[in-house]
């Protein structure tokens, strides 16, 4: 039986993993350790809240003492990092939590799990740490071209060079103490249980209120977007068989303009919905500061060398996406409200 530590569960991206693992696994276990801000939230992972193969914990990936008893308590085999802050406008107001989340704690976990998991001359067999970065650390592309897990680093916003930092302090792990890691960088998911400050659950809430619709700049900015199941399933294989100290990208080659993601949802919910949302609506503001242009994603070496492929189309996604939103009013409700912070 293999136990994981998966930390910020709670969050959209953990909590689909969790139940991608916990359904396609008999013969393992899920410790999930999450603070609980405004971001994570147990009502996303209520369906298996009563699983013999689950564990939640209350708590802060930046607290030493935690930390350390978990991997004393357990024998952990994986570590998959989601805990992160991760909203860009939120890092431009206040880059501290940030650092703190993003950077230190992510030294705090690497140090638990190198401690636990080291043999004096090496490292136990079938331990590995997994971090889950981003494609925002690679900054920003022109029209063509893509990011390659050679492209050189280049963040621009607090949120994404948080992340880079974090990145280079796994790479160095590898590097200096051969570790066993990973790294992951992914493009912009979506699909359920994502807080609506991010684009499309964003959208859908604001339409579903007959509130504005906000647009940066023009709209053109683009994005690779990826279904999340897509992304569990990347991050399983790179568990099992991602060859340590290696960066994978995860990308869909779904490339679209925000404003293209903001009409296809205005006109899904006008045509399946509700006849009063119309592109009206939409109001294009001041440009985000340090606004990215273009990320595009290369997984070509996730796909040649480890046979992962994304199977969901982007029309079939963000329609599957957008219902599940629909269907679920009263979660977004009550989570934008904070009512499931606890």
């Amino acid at each position: 039986m293999k136990t994981y530590l998966v930390t910020g569960g709670a969050g959209f991206i953990g909590s689909n993993f969790i139940y991608y693992i916990i359904n396609k696994y008999s013969d393992i276990k899920i410790m999930n350790l999450d603070k609980l801000t405004y971001a994570g939230n147990l009502s996303n992972l209520k369906g298996i809240k009563n699983n013999s193969n689950y564990d939640f914990i209350h708590g802060d990936i930046c607290d030493k003492e935690l930390v350390n008893n978990i991997f004393s308590n357990n024998d952990i085999d994986y570590v998959v990092n989601f805990a992160a802050e991760t909203h860009v406008d939120r890092s431009i107001n206040d880059p501290e939590p940030f650092v703190r989340t993003n950077v230190l704690g992510t030294v705090n976990i690497l140090n638990a799990a190198k401690n636990a998991w080291s043999t004096g001359d090496g490292f136990k067999e079938g331990k590995k740490y997994l971090q889950i970065s981003t494609d925002e650390v690679y900054g920003s592309l022109g029209d063509t071209g893509y990011f390659n897990e050679t492209t050189s680093i280049d963040p621009h916003s607090p949120y994404s060079s948080s992340k880079a930092g974090a990145d280079l302090i796994v790479k160095s792990y590898f590097d200096t103490y051969k570790m066993p890691i990973n790294i992951t960088r992914c493009s912009n998911n979506y699909g359920a249980y994502q807080f609506p400050e991010k684009l499309i659950p964003l959208i859908i809430n604001n339409c579903l209120k007959y509130k504005s619709l906000p647009i940066y700049g023009n709209g053109t900015n683009v994005r690779d977007w990826l279904y999340v199941e897509d992304h569990c399933s990347a991050i399983d294989i790179v568990l099992q068989y991602g060859k340590c100290g290696e960066v994978y990208n995860i990308g869909g080659h779904n490339e679209r303009t925000n404003i293209q993601i903001v009409k296809k949802i205005i006109n899904y919910i006008n045509e399946n919905k509700d006849k009063e949302v119309t592109e009206r609506l939409i109001t294009y503001v001041e440009d985000r500061k340090g606004h990215d242009m273009r990320y595009g994603i290369n997984p070509k070496k996730i796909v040649q060398e480890l046979g992962w492929h994304p199977e969901t189309p982007f029309e079939i996604g963000i329609e599957k996406t957008i219902e599940w939103y629909l269907q679920n009013e009263e979660w977004m409700n009550n989570i934008t409200s904070g009512k499931y912070l606890k």
